[in-house]
């Protein structure tokens, strides 16, 4: 397992913190938004998923991560 936090941009309330949660979730990673740090703590098995993925399905939902 890895764990990465990844400063992520455009998150303002709970909607936005269930979709960045729920992106991750969806690649069978977990994940902990920080809503007043804008950013992400993600724990991920890295021979199931990718950094690059998890990092596209949080821009796909709308939000940018800093790169």
């Amino acid at each position: 397992m890895q764990t990465v936090t990844l400063k992520v941009e455009g998150m303002s309330c709970g909607h936005c913190v269930n979709s960045v949660e729920g992106a991750v979730k969806k690649l069978g990673a977990s994940g902990k938004v920080d809503l007043s740090g804008g950013s992400v703590t993600v724990d991920f098995d890295e021979s199931k998923v990718s950094l690059d993925a998890i990092k596209e399905a949080i821009e796909d939902n709308g939000y940018d991560v800093a790169k």
